[in-house]
Formats: C-alpha cells, structure tokens, sequence
C-alpha cells in the first residue's frame, strides 16, 4: 500500500521560509518521480513541482526560483524547500507519484497546511 505523509507546515509571514518533508513508502521509491501538489483555499488541487528517480527537476513558473525539490532515495524522503513565500503560496501542500496524478488519482496523504499572511 503506497502511504506518503506530508509535515513541516505552519504559519509563516511573507517573504519567510519553510521546508516541507515527505516520507514515503509502500513502494520502491527510487523508480518514480515524485510531485508537489498545493490546494490554495475554494481552489483545485495545482502541480507545483516534480523530480525525476535521478534528480532532475521542474517548476511551475511562479515558484522558479524560490522553491527547490529535493529527494533522498535511501531515506524514501522528498522536501521541498520554500523561500521568499508570497501570500498566494498559501494552501495544503500534498506529494504524490507523478504517475498517480498523470491517471487522476486524488492524494494518498493528509497533506500539510501552509499560511502565508503577516
């Protein structure tokens, strides 16, 4: 059974910083690119970020730059690192496999609760 849970979210004021955590298992990690999704408030669930089993990296265009996705593949953990956080980054943050949302299938985890406001 594939099981991810988020943590590391909180409240934060713009310009802050944060670094959300994913823990995996259930599945050989290494072979599946793994994704951000966020859910900002009466909104639908967005793509946000995607790392390759090899550590190749992608970005929507509004979080470049400010954001990185990382993976640890011995630890079965992915993070992504959050800088600069403007009040629209506000929303649950989910992981996923990127193959899972490719097919349309909701988020497995809980997801973790980002608030950008000062």
């Amino acid at each position: 059974e594939v099981q991810l849970v988020e943590s590391g979210g909180g409240l934060v004021q713009p310009g802050g910083s944060l670094r959300l955590s994913c823990a995996a298992s259930g599945f050989s990690f290494r072979n599946y690119a793994m994704i951000w999704l966020r859910q900002a408030p009466g909104k639908g669930l967005e793509w946000v970020s995607r790392i390759s089993g090899g550590g190749l990296t992608y970005y929507k265009g509004s979080v470049t730059g400010r954001f990185t996705i990382s993976r640890d593949n011995n630890k079965n953990m992915v993070y992504l690192q959050m800088n600069n956080l403007k009040t629209e980054d506000t929303g649950v943050y989910y992981c996923a496999r990127n193959e899972d949302w490719e097919k349309g299938a909701a988020p497995v985890g809980q997801g973790t609760q980002v608030t950008v406001s000062s």
